[in-house]
């Protein structure tokens, strides 16, 4: 343990110091926010896939699939990684046009000051679970490796605060250069690790039957209008909920060009999907390595499963390599996601109320990030108990039902306006949130209900009489 302490010790000081070099180009806010669309290919790729692959990856989606197998794990990989590439398929070349410095400046811009306040707002409340995540996966990791001598709440407010050091400092350059150096880790590591657990459990072939012959594989729901439902409603959220959300959106926008802009965002995306499955065989290869260990935790603590696997049956090697992978996992995933909503918060809230030149931007941003981190921090803290996959899939119904139907109807429907957006916005928030409330008995999901009230408030407030009030330069 003290070797695989040590080595993990010396994986973050590299990981901090790399995030502190790369503050050393950040000259201004656009550096800040999308390292000046600089980036190549093999950076954007990184960069894309670090978008996903975090703690949900490597502990939440292996235990909803050993919990529920692959139908219930729609939302993701399935849904994240076609968000990836519908970004690039759909979004990435319009909006990289238009060079908008976060993805609320475009509700500004093509609809109106109101629309752009209530869809950042949208996109900044969604990062509360999303950042909490990764910071709960930090905790969880820090005290595994300790043996519990650090407690995951300590090791959720040490996790924090090494992300913080780097992402406040480095900003997007940070977050760039760290991705890339630890996505070479999470790909060596990660198929190493499965090379060693197929032999463990007598082949990959092995693994993969026993799955099948226990229904695992299975993708699609029952033949029933509810199981349908519900499936189309996990899908969706993270599917669509995603796309109008800020770290997306400044991975894609820091290319250098709009043509890596677009292929960075499929290939990341697709080098996803195929790499988040490699959890989810480590932890079904548990069940048959180590029956009695997998039994205890699937009702216990299923994200625990992977971790105890690594450590009681693998060599210190293959432990070095997981847990850097892990860390870097999440650590890339928790940077983005922290700068994120401060550079919306920022730029689309402070700034209009509060105008500055460009270094007070930064400097506000700088300290908007130390905010949100304390906040997603304590709001990690008085979540624990709380799944990492529930609370990533939680996040993103709020931009799904508030800002997604505006984003993609404005860019593809050339009569969609002002009051349409306005009407889609308040619209899909009310129905959910009405949904969520009395709609517990409803076959319906809530995100689903308020994704449609969403789009049918778009068309009908766009087609009838516009309102004299209501201007796209407002």
């Amino acid at each position: 343990m003290n070797v695989l302490l040590i080595f993990v010790g010396l994986y973050l000081l590299v990981s901090v110091g790399l995030g502190l070099y790369a503050a050393t180009r950040v000259k201004n806010s656009s550096d800040y926010a999308n390292a000046g669309r600089s980036l190549p290919l093999p950076v954007v790729i990184a960069t894309v896939f670090a978008t996903w692959f975090g703690s949900e990856t490597v502990l939440g989606i292996p235990a909803r699939f050993a919990e529920h197998g692959l139908s219930g794990t729609v939302e993701d990989p399935f849904g994240a990684s076609l968000c990836l590439i519908f970004v690039g398929l759909f979004f990435a070349r319009k909006l990289y046009r238009l060079n908008l410095l976060t993805i609320g400046d475009y509700f500004k811009q093509r609809y109106n000051r109101p629309v752009e306040v209530i869809a950042s707002l949208c996109i900044v409340i969604s990062y509360l679970g999303w950042v909490s995540a990764q910071i709960t996966a930090l905790g969880l990791v820090f005290s595994v490796l300790t043996n519990g001598a650090i407690s995951m709440s300590i090791g959720m407010i040490a996790g924090a605060a090494i992300v913080l050091v780097y992402t406040l400092f480095g900003g997007m350059w940070s977050v760039a250069l760290t991705d890339a150096f630890q996505m070479s880790l999470i790909i060596i590591g990660m198929v190493y690790i499965a090379w060693v657990i197929a032999g463990d459990a007598g082949g990959a072939q092995v693994v993969i039957q026993h799955a099948s012959d226990a229904g695992k594989l299975r993708f699609f729901p029952e033949p029933t209008l509810a199981a349908w439902l519900g499936f189309v409603g996990m899908g969706v959220t993270i599917m669509f909920g995603s796309i109008p959300q800020q770290d997306v959106f400044q991975r894609v926008m820091s290319a250098r060009s709009e043509n890596i802009s677009v292929a960075g965002a499929v290939i990341g995306g697709s080098l996803y999907f195929f790499l988040a499955f490699i959890p989810m065989f480590l932890v079904y290869a548990a069940q048959i390595i180590d029956p009695t260990m997998f039994s205890a935790l699937i009702g216990e603590d299923s994200q625990m499963i992977l971790p105890r696997l690594i450590l009681d049956h693998t060599p210190i090697f293959a432990q070095v390599l997981f847990f850097g992978a892990l860390l870097s996992a999440i650590m890339s995933t928790a940077s983005g996601t922290l700068l994120a909503p401060s550079i919306t918060l920022t730029e689309n809230i402070i700034r209009e109320m509060f105008p500055m030149n460009d270094q007070q931007l930064l400097l506000t941003t700088r300290i908007v990030v130390v905010c949100f981190t304390i906040v997603v921090t304590t709001f990690a803290l008085l979540s624990q108990g709380m799944p990492i996959y529930e609370m990533v899939g939680n996040s993103y119904k709020v931009p799904l039902v508030g800002a997604f139907i505006p984003l993609v109807m404005g860019l593809y429907w050339k009569r969609a306006t002002t009051q349409g957006a306005l009407t889609s916005v308040i619209g899909g928030l009310a129905c959910w949130l009405l949904m969520e409330v009395v709609g517990g008995d409803s076959i319906w999901p809530p995100q689903f209900v308020g994704l449609l009230a969403a789009f049918l408030g778009m068309i009908a407030g766009s087609l009838l009489p516009q309102s004299g009030r209501l201007s796209s330069n407002e």
